[in-house]
This record gives structure tokens, sequence and C-alpha cells, in this order.
């Protein structure tokens, strides 16, 4: 416990993200409306069986939403962050940055 009876500030991490390459993807998806697997695989740099087990760990915790789109002959997988992964992301790095000012007690 912290000063006055208060939870540490680790408690509110969340448990989804705490992975650094699910931190990388949903990090990324926040600063965009949506982004296609490969420029997203390329970013986080992971291989495509990586990414595609870390957005369906995403997907199932409705972090993210995946969809299919053709173009001719290629097909292309788009993902979206969703509200629930935007707040996600929120609170998980609040509470980092409530872990890195935390102060010992005097």
């Amino acid at each position: 416990m912290t000063a006055a009876g208060a939870r540490h500030p680790r408690h509110d991490l969340d448990a989804t993200l705490t992975l650094p390459v699910r931190l990388s993807i949903v990090a990324a998806l926040s600063r965009v409306h949506k982004a296609d697997f490969r420029s997203l695989r390329d970013l986080v740099e992971v291989s495509d069986s990586a990414l595609s087990k870390q957005l369906t760990v995403l997907e199932d915790a409705t972090y993210v939403e995946i969809s299919k789109s053709r173009s001719g002959r290629q097909a292309r997988t788009w993902v979206t962050l969703t509200p629930d992964g935007r707040a996600a992301l929120e609170g998980h790095l609040a509470a980092l940055r409530a872990i890195a000012e935390l102060d010992l007690p005097t």
C-alpha cells in the first residue's frame, strides 16, 4: 500500500497491454484512423505470425477491429483501434506515469 492506504498504481496496469508488442501495436494505432497489416508489422518489427497472434489477443479483448478489403487481386488487412482499446491505452499510460512519479514515504 502507498501513503494513506492508496493502492499502488501497478494494479491499474492493463494486463493485456503489459506485453511490449501489444502496447506498441495499440500505441501505433492510437495515432491513425486505421493501419494496414504490413505497415503495422514493419513498424512494430515482428513477423507476420507474431503480429497475427497479438492482434487476435487484442481483438478478443475488443481493443482492435480487423477488416479485410480487396484491391484487384491483392487482399489487405486493416486494423483499427476501438474506443475500448483507446481507453485501455490511456489508463495503462496513466498507471505507468503514476508509477514513475511515485515518491517514497519520508
